[in-house]
């Protein structure tokens, strides 16, 4: 099986959390889910945009490739690699954010300063360690590409989404 479908969902997921991201915290309103999911939305709709580049470079590399075959694999070894480092990293924002949206708001708020807030910053080291691991999986230098460039579009999709529409909003 190729680990492109997994790691489209997982960019996906990630980009609809930075769209909330970009929204949570500068509303004062207690209640406000409509605002949060558009913001989800938002980063979801930016973040599909932002993976093209990544499956453009994969489908570059392959299409100028002497051994397509060898080239495929190749990235779909770094691929699995990739996956292994972001699918414990997701698993544990899910954790978090399950707690913020089912704890009440004093929990909640608990939830996002121990859990969501460090794991924010985390998101640059836990790519690199996505890069690592298609590196160590046998990726080489193909895979390093595309997963350098999938996380930097990943990367870009909070402050796409703050920068567009809550720019405003300290």
């Amino acid at each position: 099986m190729t680990p492109a479908i997994p790691l489209a969902l997982l960019g996906l997921v990630d980009a609809s959390f930075s769209g909330f991201r970009a929204y949570a915290g500068r509303d004062a309103r207690i209640r406000k889910h409509r605002a949060t999911a558009r913001a989800a939305l938002r980063g979801l709709a930016v973040g599909a945009v932002l993976l093209l580049a990544p499956a453009l470079t994969a489908a570059i590399v392959l299409s100028t490739a002497s051994d397509q075959a060898e080239t495929f694999d190749t990235l779909a070894a770094g691929g699995r690699g990739y996956l292994l480092p972001l699918g414990l990293y997701t698993a544990v924002v899910l954790v978090s954010l399950a707690a913020y949206f089912a704890l009440p708001f004093r929990a909640s708020t608990l939830a996002v300063v121990i859990g969501l807030g460090p794991l924010t910053l985390l998101r640059p080291l836990a790519i690199a360690a996505a890069c690592l691991g298609a590196l160590i999986n046998g990726g080489g230098a193909p895979a390093l590409l595309v997963g350098t460039i999938a996380g930097a579009a990943v990367l870009c999709v909070e402050p796409a989404v703050h920068r567009r529409w809550y720019h405003h909003v300290q």
